[in-house]
């Protein structure tokens, strides 16, 4: 199972009510981010979810409320007692971006591995348990959605392995192992199972006009977590010139992907009261909720529940 987290639903500033943007996932334990706005460990506090299993922070690009959080979370983690390398990925540019940032966390007792999405960088990455793809989005500066996938393994052919001639007892060795000997001959699990089965998926863009890639990258997820900066249909000029998307916008973009379920983040500091205008959105992608500060949900493969 994959637990998922809003841990701020704000764009461009914080408010009384409000964080800036971040998004945990939490898998067997370790945890990654996307974003980290200001006041992000101030949220996660909150949550309880710890700081010492945070892996990779991926970011969708480097305006500062998607990044200034960053300084004070790193030496938070310092702090929880981490001595793992965190990963962080983001655009080109990532590099000398957070070394500035780190002026004022020069010294952690972690390293830092970075990530830079250039042209040599393919999707999907895979770090630790993580399956992360990504896509670039149209915004005013280069910028970035995400996909992530917990993969799933087929089911163990018992028909197979008998037409190995393998013997009942290999059968759990071969699945947990990865491969076993027999009579002079390597066999491996790959050997023995049948087809991949679906498993579970995250969509997360902000910051950026509905665009057919990012409906291509959030195909068939379980939830899609997708920026709704203005609530109000008339705004749709500013939303075009600013780079940004209506509710309206968003659902049609979930309704592209055929995904689950969508929630809406990322909303305007002029947008006190979201829920005014939720039904643009429901009306055409009707499972569509609002996000709000650690709006929590557990996904579990399709054949659990």
């Amino acid at each position: 199972m994959l637990d998922i987290c809003l841990l701020g639903t704000g764009g461009m500033m914080p408010m009384p009510t409000r964080f800036l943007t971040a998004m945990a996932a939490r898998l067997n334990g370790r945890m990654m981010l996307i974003d980290c706005g200001e006041g992000t460990q101030v949220t996660m506090k909150m949550l309880g979810w710890g700081f010492k299993s945070i892996d990779v922070i991926c970011f969708t690009h480097f305006h500062a409320d998607h990044i200034s959080g960053l300084p004070g979370l790193l030496l938070t983690i310092g702090n929880s007692g981490r001595t793992e390398p965190v990963t962080l990925v983001g655009p080109v540019g990532l590099i000398p971006i957070v070394e500035g940032l780190r002026r004022i966390a020069p010294e952690l007792p972690f390293p830092i591995e970075y990530i830079e999405l250039g042209k040599d960088v393919e999707s999907p990455l895979q770090i630790g348990e993580f399956t992360i793809s990504f896509c670039p989005a149209d915004h005013m500066v280069r910028c970035f959605a995400y996909r992530l996938d917990v993969k799933r393994k087929g089911k163990f052919d018992a028909k197979k392995a008998e037409a190995l001639g393998l013997a009942r007892p290999l059968w759990s060795r071969l699945q947990k192992e990865g491969s076993v000997e027999h009579e002079g001959k390597i066999y491996t699990a790959d050997m023995v199972m049948g087809p991949e089965r679906k498993g579970i998926s995250v969509a997360y863009c902000t910051d950026s006009r509905p665009i057919d890639r990012i409906g291509k990258l959030a195909e068939g997820v379980q939830l899609f977590i997708c920026e709704g900066m203005y609530g109000e249909e008339e705004k749709k000029q500013k939303a075009v010139e600013n780079k940004h998307m209506l509710f309206s916008e968003a659902a049609k973009l979930a309704q592209f992907a055929k995904a689950d379920q969508l929630w809406l983040t990322h909303f305007s500091p002029a947008l006190h009261e979201p829920e005014e205008f939720l039904e643009n959105a429901q009306k055409i992608f009707p499972n569509t909720e609002l996000g709000e500060e650690r709006k929590c949900t557990t996904l579990y493969f399709p054949e659990e529940g």
